[in-house]
């Protein structure tokens, strides 16, 4: 099994990770390519490109100076330990026994607008880099045609054949792959809560949700999609009614 999640705004570079074990990002010169060009750009240019506060321009203003190869464990940090958003949060990475993070390596992705694609020990720089943001790289207008069909061919070459491949990313993180070029068929779990005695995608839960999703996977070494419909976490349940082939529906 193959998870994808999104990354988050928020990053934890502060707190002491349970491990030191590190990997490499396989996509570093691209990063690096993208980096030369966003350093160039000033607080003002960076606030206007990203729709950001002028605050947070300086903030990753500063974090684009300050990105330096190589990546050491003293100036940079496992990706899966730097995202600290709500599906990170659900995820709880800090409290994954030791004995759990071979799976976790193995089986997680993390999408990235700046590192193409992450595994949870990659080591990292701060950035903000949504991958929809429309940063025109030599002759490529944004950061979908930068990465092309490199993430989908990254994935293939770990998949096996018709191993079951997690969606759990935001639709602005998925767009980077192309399904149709995957060799396993790709499941999407959807979370629902009732408000107002009506069922609704509420984001905040939801993201939450993707997190405990990928926790549940990892508690229990799942493998397959039928073990994926007894996710209970968090009161939510499998509805069969509501699902279909590819998109298995959780209510609450």
């Amino acid at each position: 099994m193959k998870i994808v999640i999104s990354p988050a705004k928020s990053l934890d570079f502060t707190s002491v990770a349970p491990t030191d074990k590190s990997t490499n990002s396989q996509f570093i010169d691209q990063a690096e390519k993208l980096n030369k060009i966003l350093r160039k750009k000033s607080p003002k240019a960076l606030s206007k490109l990203m729709s950001i506060s002028d605050k947070l321009g300086e903030l990753n203003w500063q974090r684009n100076q300050d990105w330096d190869l190589p990546f050491t464990p003293n100036n940079s940090r496992q990706a899966i330990y730097a995202f600290k958003g709500t599906v990170y949060e659900g995820l709880d990475a800090y409290s994954i026994p030791m004995d759990k993070l071979d799976q976790l390596q193995n089986k997680l992705r993390i999408l990235s607008g700046q590192y193409g694609i992450l595994k949870p020990l990659d080591l990292m720089q701060a950035y903000r880099l949504e991958m929809g943001t429309k940063l025109k790289i030599g002759r490529k207008d944004n950061l979908y045609q930068f990465w092309g069909e490199s993430i989908t061919q990254t994935l293939n070459n770990e998949l096996k054949e018709n191993e079951v491949f997690v969606n759990l990313a935001s639709n602005e993180y998925f767009k980077v792959i192309k399904p149709k070029l995957l060799k396993a068929p790709v499941v999407i779990p959807v979370f629902k809560d009732y408000k107002n005695g009506n069922l609704k995608i509420i984001s905040f839960f939801a993201k939450k949700a993707r997190g405990l999703m990928v926790r549940y996977i990892i508690d229990n070494n799942i493998e397959n999609t039928e073990d994926l419909k007894g996710f209970n976490y968090d009161n939510y349940a499998f509805d069969s009614n509501l699902s279909s082939n590819n998109q298995l529906v959780f209510t609450r």
